[in-house]
């Protein structure tokens, strides 16, 4: 990451920018290191956070325009140079607010400083396209809906033809644009602290809107800047977690007393909401992949007051001996495509499709491996953050065809335009013995 301390709203998207662009980081971590370090206030804050999503959000839009109005390929153009042209024009396509003389010169300005030699080049591709962009018309739905749905929501062919055979025209522009939206701040309260009504009182007395969410019982959405340096959030009154990732945990419905296995559990905010919901009664084993996520479960369990996690770093494609049989509820939630978290990881609209089959291998693997660990009569939930047949229906009706001991109990694929990310789950119970 680059080692200076941002002091403006464009600062700090510019070095997110960058940092993606140079180091492959994620949106959301450049974005939250660089505001810790700007100290902006909540007006400034939110700008810089516009800045940062709204141009990831709208990249292959951005530079369907750059590729008009630009005398360099963009191959050609240095990783910077890209970054400061793709802010520049989100704020002359996408920010009435702000004045065209204002984008321009602040984007130069930023270019004067982080990308030495190529201000001139910057400020003349967004004077050419103040003097020709509005007139650009897309490209014709009628003559490729692809490519005009793809540069339209900024969106990879691929996932849109994905969308359009699995659910028809009308419901992938509705996916499309509602992956385009900013996601409300849903935080999951933590019984063991506080409750849903002392928990809104102590935020709205700080000075946060808070409203209840629509779906999920222990969820609330917050406005306001400052939410994690709250009295509330460093006694483990609640952790940031999307609604539907809540429901995920709720539909587990694992119970005070009993033993419970999350594979693939970080971040740990399942781990966390089950041991919630157990009461801190019973076992929680959450299992991951690496150490220092793990590390960082424990941390969080024990400054929500949860003593029954316990962690144990596996590759769960590979069946532990001591838990086969042993859990009263397991939850795999697997590596996925991610194609249902756009809102929150903007830059995922972009992946490649050749790691696809990959993924759908290893998660039939890991079904596969943790379903021994559920006991007669006990329950399996399957979940990913994904919109994709292949990674969610397809692949637990493959597995309940291989495994006529599970049957299926609930199956629920949530959508971005229900206000929530695009997770999917499916619950199944093993048959009792006899």
């Amino acid at each position: 990451m680059i080692d200076k301390r941002p002091k403006t709203p464009r600062e700090v998207a510019a070095f997110s920018l960058f940092s993606m662009a140079e180091e492959g980081a994620w949106s959301d971590g450049a974005l939250h290191h660089y505001l810790s370090r700007a100290g902006l206030d909540g007006r400034d804050a939110a700008l810089a956070a516009r800045l940062t999503y709204g141009t990831v959000q709208n990249e292959l839009l951005l530079d369907w325009y750059l590729r008009r109005f630009s005398s360099l390929r963009l191959k050609k153009i240095a990783p910077r140079v890209l970054a400061c042209l793709r802010m520049g024009l989100y704020q002359l396509t996408f920010m009435d607010a702000v004045p065209e003389y204002a984008a321009v010169s602040e984007t130069v300005q930023l270019a004067k400083k982080y990308a030495r030699g190529r201000e001139n080049f910057i400020n003349a591709v967004l004077r050419n396209f103040i003097r020709g962009g509005r007139k650009l018309q897309l490209p014709e739905r009628a003559a490729d809906l692809v490519t005009h749905l793809s540069v339209a929501y900024s969106t990879a062919p691929w996932v849109v033809r994905l969308w359009l055979a699995a659910y028809g025209e009308a419901q992938t522009e509705q996916l499309l644009a509602a992956s385009n939206q900013t996601p409300a701040l849903c935080v999951r309260v933590n019984p063991l602290r506080t409750t849903v009504p002392q928990l809104t009182q102590e935020l709205q007395c700080a000075g946060f809107t808070v409203t209840r969410a629509p779906h999920a019982a222990r969820a609330l959405l917050v406005r306001g800047s400052g939410l994690l340096a709250t009295e509330a959030y460093l006694r483990g009154c609640f952790s940031v977690q999307d609604e539907a990732s809540i429901l995920v945990a709720d539909a587990v419905g694992a119970k005070p007393g009993e033993t419970v296995i999350d594979v693939c559990a970080a971040p740990g905010g399942k781990t966390l909401a089950m041991a919630e919901q157990m009461e801190n009664r019973g076992e929680v084993l959450a299992m991951d992949l690496y150490e220092h996520k793990l590390a960082l479960i424990e941390a969080r369990a024990r400054s929500e007051g949860v003593s029954i996690v316990r962690v144990l770093c596996r590759d769960s494609r590979e069946c532990l001996d001591d838990c086969v049989g042993r859990a009263d509820c397991v939850l795999a939630d697997v590596p996925c495509s991610g194609l249902g978290v756009f809102r929150r990881k903007p830059e995922i609209k972009y992946k490649q499709i050749d790691e696809l089959s990959v993924l759908v291998e290893i998660q039939k693997q890991i079904l596969a491996a943790v379903a021994a660990y559920v006991k007669p009569g006990g329950t399996l939930v399957y979940s990913t953050c994904t919109i994709h047949p292949a990674e969610n229906e397809m692949q637990t009706a493959a597995f309940l065809s291989a495994h006529e001991e599970f049957t299926k109990i609930e199956e629920q694929q949530f959508l971005p335009q229900m206000g929530m990310d695009g997770l999917y789950y499916c619950k199944m119970r093993r048959a009792k013995q006899g």
